[in-house]
């Protein structure tokens, strides 16, 4: 598998390849609120993305939750509508191919869901629910085929005694049955993709090395690929041969596994890997772990998306009026410092922020003592927020912060990996 920067030419030799991915949501507002925004507001999945993959190859998708892994898989499988970007599937351009023709491309692309509980027909039986792929696409219409077929394909995932179970309910099934029957029905048609999402996730501790042990076992016999979506490190390690690191609909590193864990690049990257348990005390070490919470992806944080809370941020990263407030309000924890900076700058209502710029009215006679609190403010602030302001400034009655714009952000060869960072 190798890795694309964004605007690069698609790889011809690519199973899967995808350019500049974007995928937003449309956010429902209350009617009279719509006639007093400017624009509609959009939640930000995935906010371009790119990466390829080639046939035999795991990629693992890595974050938290709500940064957009699951997004991508499913708009690769074209369950979702990207927004933007492009999706190339064995070299065919399907980012807005018409339903009637990807659905011929579906028997090469699967997925295996979360939720076992949920993926599975409640009202179909096992048998039924892993066979009627092949009546969809036509590969099989008598009932003595289909079930030919189902029970092989349920001895090779394990779930067994095949005949037993072919017309049971899914409600008479185990959690790791129920996701074996779904790998089942993914993999009848033999594709050559699997988008797996989070496969082991809602199993038992007990038996998720041996799906992951199946699904590898798959794998070799009938040279699958996997986008595997996941948030669990340690389940990435022993599976993925490349990783990419997600935050906030943004991949911030890619590369080999095995290099990325040895020694990662990106802050958040290392922040993930600081917060594994380390049952040994002698080996545990002091942790830099981010601070406060992921940003509202509605209106994500400008120039790159972990800059507020970074251990590692630069003056350029991409400060912004929303991030002065924000001090501004981290500094009212102190009730000292929160009654002088409520006397003399106002409650944080009066306080607009927008883009670049963040300001409130002011009284002519109050300009100078608001302008030089404002500068002693900066000069407690942390180095990289102060270093970034530009200029104070009284415009039309107001007085006004205003930040530097952000570098240019783009990903990096760091080596042998792809880093987005304003470090390197």
């Amino acid at each position: 598998m190798t890795v694309r920067m964004p605007g690069d030419e698609f790889s011809d030799n690519s199973l899967l390849d995808v350019g500049n991915l974007r995928v937003y949501y449309p956010v429902k507002v209350p009617l009279i609120q719509r006639f007093f925004q400017s624009e509609k507001p959009f939640v930000h999945a995935v906010d371009g993305v790119s990466f390829n993959l080639k046939a035999g190859e795991i990629f693992g998708l890595i974050g938290e939750s709500g940064c957009g892994k699951t997004t991508i898989g499913r708009a690769v499988l074209r369950l979702v509508e990207a927004t933007s970007g492009t999706i190339r599937f064995e070299g065919v351009d399907i980012t807005h191919l018409p339903e009637s023709k990807v659905r011929p491309l579906r028997q090469r692309m699967q997925i295996i869901f979360q939720d076992p509980h949920a993926s599975l027909n409640p009202a179909m039986s096992i048998g039924q629910g892993i066979g009627h792929p092949l009546k969809i696409h036509g590969l099989a219409w008598l009932e003595a085929d289909v079930r030919k077929e189902v029970l092989a394909v349920m001895r090779e995932v394990g779930l067994t005694p095949e005949e037993q179970l072919y017309d049971k309910l899914p409600k008479d099934l185990s959690g790791g049955q129920k996701q074996r029957a779904a790998i089942a029905r993914a993999i009848i048609l033999r594709p050559q993709l699997i988008v797996a999402d989070e496969p082991v996730a809602m199993l038992d501790m007990s038996i998720r090395a041996k799906v992951l042990e199946l699904m590898l076992d798959l794998k070799e016999k009938y040279h699958l690929t996997y986008l595997f979506i996941t948030h669990d490190l340690a389940t990435a390690k022993f599976l993925c041969d490349r990783i990419a690191i997600m935050y906030l609909g943004r991949i911030v590193e890619t590369g080999p596994a095995k290099d990325i864990y040895e020694s990662p690049k990106h802050p958040y990257t290392r922040a993930l890997l600081q917060a594994i348990p380390i049952p040994d005390p002698m080996r545990r070490a002091p942790k830099v772990l981010p601070k406060g919470e992921v940003p509202d992806a509605i209106h994500p944080p400008m120039g790159c998306r972990f800059h507020p809370r970074c251990p590692a941020v630069l003056p350029t990263c991409g400060w912004e009026a929303r991030d002065f407030l924000d001090y501004l309000e981290e500094r009212r924890s102190d009730p000292e410092k929160g009654r002088e900076d409520e006397l003399i700058l106002g409650s944080l209502e009066v306080w607009k922020a927008n883009g670049l710029e963040a300001g409130r009215p002011c009284e002519p006679e109050n300009i100078a003592i608001i302008t030089e609190y404002v500068r002693s403010v900066f000069r407690e602030a942390p180095a990289p927020m102060a270093q970034a302001l530009d200029d104070i400034k009284v415009k039309e009655g107001r007085i006004i912060v205003v930040f530097r714009s952000p570098a240019a952000l783009a990903p990096k060869e760091v080596e042998g990996r792809l880093v987005e960072c304003l470090l390197y």
